[in-house]
């Protein structure tokens, strides 16, 4: 069975300012020897969680899209992460997978942040995302969904990795640590959460508190308070056997979201 690498980028970002960020990305990208099979930016990387889609909103093939893209060649890494995109009149948070071939899926942001206005600026997905990578199956989210166990429930095992992207405050810092716990261990699944540090333009401080944590919601890394890229290694094997170990998947409630 083959492990899986991935890689954590833990950075500040620069206010409502696409071409420093993604320059700024670039160059931490550049710095690794060894990129791992996945490559996990935050929440906005371009930009910071802006409402501000006039200025910053993108429609999809253009400048970010197009940099994702050479980034995921130039690595030969699938490149993640979410920004603001424009397709036909609506906004969405759009997370997007970018594969070294230059192929890419999308999850538009089920749950959109209302105490930040996000419902009112933008448009909310419908439909979540698996993939198959490298012999994985992984699910992609953004930030608030996190607070919301019905969306990513796993009683089938779709899905081997959970991934969310965030800008977190960290304010609620201890919601963010314990909610990654309780999704990989009601999932019985790996769960990568990639937050940013810093302050942003409108004075919110971010902690960070990037982390992977395993199956079992034990943190096999957490960081917090700065910059950081950290590549971990998920064992497949590992997960298998716990799964087949401890299959509390199998006593469910079994109910489907209308």
């Amino acid at each position: 069975m083959k492990n899986l690498s991935i890689t954590l980028i833990q950075t500040e970002l620069f206010w409502e300012n696409p071409v420093a960020n993604m320059a700024m990305l670039e160059e931490k990208i550049s710095q690794l020897s060894h990129p791992g099979d996945i490559i996990i930016l935050p929440e906005m990387f371009n930009s910071g969680f802006t409402m501000n889609v006039g200025k910053i909103a993108e429609p999809m093939n253009l400048t970010t899209f197009k940099w994702m893209k050479q980034q995921a060649a130039s690595t030969n890494s699938v490149i993640l992460g979410s920004i603001i995109v424009k397709d036909h009149d609506r906004f969405f948070n759009r997370l997007i997978w970018m594969q070294p071939d230059g192929d890419y899926r999308f999850y538009d942001k089920k749950h959109l942040f209302r105490m930040g206005e996000e419902h009112d600026h933008f448009s909310s997905g419908n439909r979540k995302l698996v993939i198959e990578w490298k012999g994985w199956k992984i699910c992609p989210m953004v930030c608030y969904d996190l607070r919301f166990p019905v969306w990513s429930r796993n009683i089938k095992l779709e899905y081997d990795l959970l991934i969310y992207v965030a800008n977190w405050p960290a304010a609620r810092s201890h919601a963010w640590k314990t909610l990654l716990q309780a999704r990989a261990i009601e999932n019985l699944s790996y769960v990568a959460g990639v937050n940013r540090v810093g302050t942003d333009g409108k004075g919110l401080h971010y902690s960070g508190d990037s982390a992977l944590i395993d199956f079992k919601g034990e943190a096999l890394f957490l960081k917090q308070n700065e910059e950081m890229i950290q590549t971990e290694v998920l064992n497949k094997e590992a997960l298998i056997d716990f799964r087949n170990k401890f299959p509390a998947n199998l006593d469910a409630d079994d109910f489907q979201m209308l």
